[in-house]
């Protein structure tokens, strides 16, 4: 008895550590098949021209493809419910930002993921400001002067955003309630079909970030009213932030993006794919790319990448619950701000069954 249970234990041990042994041999021979990387939003955006920059240069490295996947709809439920549930074996990587990953836990009572608990953070790859446009032919020269425009108006101004409870949307609800004026909503799945009717004057300004607006910019068909940062963007010195350009203090709204895989893949799967991003962003090609669009480099290590985003991830788009209505009820004062009504089939824009 005595020598069949020191055979099993033997044996015990030997399997764990056979078991700990191929983890490790896994993640050393990782990757090994193509990676997909999910996106929220339909190609052209800031998300997309990211994840396509760094997608290449990762796939150099790596010498197996890595496949961008435009999964846009439902405010970035639908992206982010698939890698939830995809298998955590650090084939499928999730391009996050702050809209549904910040925000959307803020505006809706339930989700079909938790950004905490679903996914792990791999690295911080941008932080990036949104830029105020209208079209180069449009009347309105400035922002104080569309301020003055929505005033005369009320609730006649169009403001185009990525989306029910975007960070763009939200932009622009604080800009309204900042400057103390009335415009009217219009939610796009992205931000380059917004931009495409901004240039088409069928809307009077979009917010999207400076990644997905700069090149229109530079080309002379869009133009620039604002920045959403603290400072002026060095790609766009001549355009004032909010602040300078109403004369106002206080005001401050910057998108991030970064990746993350679903919980439970092997940390050292993680850690590699932590150090060829960085590797990635230190890329003259880039680095150059992203910060002519107006972003800032972020990466760094993924502890750093977590610090940033929990913060965020846990108090959602509580800075605006608290300027529009000073609530503590944040789902349904938030969802009353992001325009997201429920009705007899659905509560705020999503099925009965994901409430």
């Amino acid at each position: 008895m005595h020598r069949l249970l020191r055979i099993a234990g033997a044996l015990a041990v030997c399997g764990v550590t056979l078991t700990i042994g191929l983890a490790a041999a896994h993640a050393k021979e990782w990757p090994v098949q193509p990676i997909r990387v999910v996106l929220p939003y339909p190609p052209g955006g800031a998300s997309d021209v990211t994840a396509r920059l760094l997608s290449a240069k990762l796939s150099q490295a790596w010498g197996e493809s890595v496949v961008v996947e435009n999964r846009p709809g439902a405010n970035g439920i639908i992206a982010n419910e698939a890698v939830a549930k995809a298998q955590p074996d650090g084939y499928t990587v999730l391009m996050a930002n702050l809209g549904p990953n910040a925000i959307n836990p803020a505006v809706y009572g339930r989700l079909p993921y938790d950004t905490l608990k679903d996914f792990t953070p791999v690295v911080l790859v941008t932080k990036v400001p949104l830029i105020i446009v209208t079209a180069a032919n449009s009347p309105v020269k400035d922002l104080r002067q569309l301020v003055s425009l929505a005033k005369a108006k009320p609730g006649q101004i169009t403001f185009g955003s990525a989306g029910n409870g975007s960070g763009s949307h939200l932009a622009g609800e604080l800009l309204s309630t900042m400057a103390g004026v009335k415009m009217n909503h219009v939610p796009y799945k992205g931000d380059a079909p917004s931009l495409t009717d901004v240039l088409g004057q069928q809307i009077n300004v979009a917010l999207p970030t400076a990644l997905a607006g700069m090149p229109h910019v530079k080309s002379g068909k869009l133009r620039a009213l604002a920045v959403t940062s603290k400072t002026r963007l060095p790609a766009l010195p001549d355009v004032p932030t909010v602040d300078e350009a109403l004369g106002i203090s206080g005001y401050e709204a910057v998108s991030w993006g970064g990746f993350m895989v679903p919980t439970g893949t092997s940390p050292a799967i993680v850690a590699k794919m932590n150090s060829q991003f960085n590797k990635a962003l230190q890329d003259p090609e880039v680095r150059d790319k992203l910060m002519a669009q107006g972003a800032q480099i972020a990466g760094g290590t993924r502890k750093h990448s977590m610090r940033f985003c929990a913060p965020k991830l846990r108090n959602g788009s509580a800075w605006l619950i608290q300027q529009r209505s000073g609530s503590t009820s944040p789902h349904r004062e938030c969802r009353s701000v992001v325009g997201i009504p429920p009705t007899t089939e659905t509560a705020c824009g999503l099925p009965r069954s994901l409430q």
